[in-house]
């Protein structure tokens, strides 16, 4: 159960948060919001997927794992890979909105709440932010505003027919099988029959590159198999 609370340099001048990986610290996802600015670091390492989401609204994700509590970008030093989405690196910071204000929420119920002197502190003595601070505060800008902008984007895959559902089927040396559904990823073949002013509209929204990143992307599924194969072996 999350515990949102405003965050301010009087209540919390103490606070320090746990900034290592690992799955005690809430990073046993199986996927984390992506956002469409963000698509181009994504598809270096995690495949970029779509889902409906609890108010059945359709969601880019960027996919960790293969089955529900798993995160297969998870080692024994930590995130194996360079870069960290930014709904990961958020935690546990959130943004709340107040008469059109933005505030910086803290979960004061996430295992990221630092205990004593463990953790990078979050103020200064004198009450001033810390570096570690500001760059929480900028990936939740960034974070904020690409989660405006991705309803639009979805918006226009829709309405062009873009988005197709897939199967994923994982076949286990022992003749098992392992399946994933319910996600939907770009539709190559409707995207390439396109006409010359439906691409040129997506271009000038700029949603031609994060549609090619997405696709781009799914290269990735085999290192997810690959990973998880070998997790279970």
């Amino acid at each position: 159960m999350k515990n949102p609370v405003l965050l301010d340099n009087i209540s919390h001048k103490d606070l320090r948060i746990i900034t290592r990986r690992g799955a005690e610290w809430g990073d046993a996802q199986m996927s984390c919001i992506a956002t469409p600015d963000e698509f181009r670091r994504l598809q270096v390492h995690y495949p970029i997927v779509f889902q409906k989401n609890s108010d059945g609204q359709m969601q880019p994700l960027a996919l960790l794992g293969l089955q529900e509590g798993q995160n297969l970008f998870l080692g024994p030093e930590g995130w194996t890979v360079p870069y960290l989405p930014l709904a990961m690196q958020r935690e546990p910071f959130m943004i709340g909105v107040n008469e059109d204000e933005l505030r910086m929420l803290v979960d004061m119920a996430s295992p990221r709440i630092g205990q004593g002197a463990e953790g990078e502190a979050v103020f200064l003595p004198q009450g001033g932010s810390t570096e570690f601070l500001e760059h929480a505060n900028s990936v939740l800008k960034a974070l904020h505003e690409g989660l405006q902008a991705t309803p639009a984007f979805v918006e226009a895959l829709l309405a062009h027919d873009l988005l197709e559902p897939f199967v994923l089927d994982v076949e286990r040396p022992d003749g098992s099988h392992g399946r994933l559904v319910g996600l939907h990823t770009i539709h190559e073949e409707r995207l390439a029959a396109l006409d010359e002013k439906t691409v040129g509209l997506l271009h000038q929204a700029d949603y031609l590159l994060p549609i090619y990143m997405a696709i781009a992307s799914m290269s990735n599924l085999h290192n997810l198999i690959r990973l998880q194969l070998a997790r279970e072996a």
